[in-house]
C-alpha cells in the first residue's frame, strides 16, 4: 500500500488539489452574490448554449465563457453582475475577467444556487 502511494503521490496530490478547488468554487462567494442579488444583479450564465437550454435561471443572460471577451461590452460597469455555470469554475473565470475590466461582480457557483432568488 505504501509503495502504491509513493509511486502515485503526484496523482494523489493532484486529485486532492482539484477536489479542494471544485468544493471552493461550487460554493461560490455566497455573501457577495447574495448581497448583489438583493440589489437586482444581472445573472450571467457562462455555460454553453446547450447547457443553458437544458435548464437555467429565469431572466439570466447566456454568454458562453468562450464568447465573453467580445460580448463584455453588452454590460454596463454600473450594473452588479453575478456569474453562474454548472459547477462554478467557469463562473469564477468569468468573474475574474469581469473584474479585470472594472465590473462589480460575484461568482455564485452553480446556477441552481440562485433558484431561491428568482
Amino acid at each position: 500500500m505504501v509503495e502504491i502511494i509513493l509511486s502515485n503521490w503526484l496523482i494523489i496530490l493532484s486529485v486532492i488539489f482539484i477536489l479542494i478547488i471544485l468544493i471552493k468554487f461550487a460554493r461560490g462567494n455566497k455573501k457577495d452574490y447574495k448581497d448583489l442579488m438583493k440589489e437586482g444583479a444581472i445573472i450571467v450564465d457562462v455555460r454553453t448554449e446547450d447547457e443553458y437550454k437544458a435548464g437555467h435561471i429565469q431572466n439570466s443572460i447566456n454568454v458562453p465563457l468562450k464568447d465573453l471577451t467580445y460580448r463584455i461590452s453588452e454590460f454596463d460597469k454600473k450594473d452588479n453582475i453575478v456569474t453562474v455555470c454548472a459547477v462554478g469554475i467557469r463562473a469564477e473565470s468569468a468573474k475574474k475577467y469581469f473584474e479585470s475590466k472594472g465590473y462589480n461582480v460575484a461568482n455564485a457557483g452553480r446556477w441552481s444556487n440562485l433558484k431561491d432568488y428568482t
